[in-house]
């Protein structure tokens, strides 16, 4: 049975893999981290392009039937060159959370979290002004955020003071909606929402591109009927490393990570 391939930098994706076995549990899941070259977000738009097209063309030799770029910084800068490339349906992290906010947004005041790559890209500010032209964009590039998840850093004062100093410029534009423009942000989200206030709407992209996948799975008759789908996970290096951060993504320990050379 054809899987649905998945690929980040690093471990940011398993965010959308979680969405993904609670709203798709029968569905087969490839993923591939890129640890060796991670992070994406400090690259030229050239180079990660041609790491994106690198690691498609690992997936599709995993018998992938849709992939998911689950990197911002990938579907800012590569997704509208690589969907030219590829037969197979491939879907970013941008538009469905772009969607979804400038729908939840009451004001019309929307802001967009991510790394330095990703902001500096505008992607996501010309997706939310190509669907409402009159909405008002805020952004800010929160850089030490995935570096803080990744060392276990999701609460205490000194993670609360550097999301002060990062979410200042959408607090004062009176932001009402917020998209986490990087997968590992949902796992601070209880601190940018405690900064930012209990009114204001955080869009985790990863629950707005599982139900995506699923839509255009279901559209062209490509769901796995079958039970209990199989889970791999593969890197391009460090797979101990991975191992042990993919606990604090998914809620459980991974033991099959496989190293991959020369993707």
């Amino acid at each position: 049975m054809k899987s649905i391939g998945v690929f980040d930098s690093g471990v940011g994706g398993l965010t959308v893999v979680k969405e993904l076995i609670r709203q798709l549990p029968n569905e087969n899941i490839v993923y591939f981290g890129d640890t060796a070259r991670v992070p994406y977000g400090i690259k030229s738009r050239e180079t990660v392009i041609r790491f994106s097209i690198e690691n498609i063309l690992f997936l599709l030799k995993q018998d992938v039937k849709l992939i998911c770029v689950a990197c911002n910084t990938a579907s800012s800068f590569a997704l509208p060159v690589i969907k030219n490339y590829f037969r197979a349906p491939i879907i970013g992290v941008i538009t469905p959370g772009v969607r979804e906010a400038v729908y939840a947004s009451q004001n019309k005041r929307i802001g967009v979290i991510g790394t330095k790559g990703t902001i500096k890209s505008r992607t996501y500010e010309a997706e939310i002004k190509q669907l409402d032209p009159k909405a008002k964009v805020v952004t800010a590039s929160c850089p030490l955020f995935v570096p803080f998840v990744e060392e276990g850093w999701l609460s205490g004062e000194v993670v609360l003071d550097v999301a002060r100093g990062y979410l200042k410029p959408l607090k004062a534009a009176g932001v009402d909606t917020v998209i986490l423009g990087c997968t590992h942000y949902p796992l601070l989200k209880s601190v940018i929402q405690q900064v930012l206030g209990k009114d204001v709407i955080l869009i985790d992209s990863a629950k707005q591109v599982a139900c995506e996948i699923k839509k255009i799975l279901a559209s062209e008759d490509l769901l796995n009927r079958g039970k209990g789908g199989k889970r791999s996970f593969y890197v391009s290096d460090n797979p101990e490393w991975f191992s042990g951060l993919a606990q604090r993504f998914l809620g459980s320990q991974l033991k099959n990570v496989k190293k991959v050379n020369n993707v």
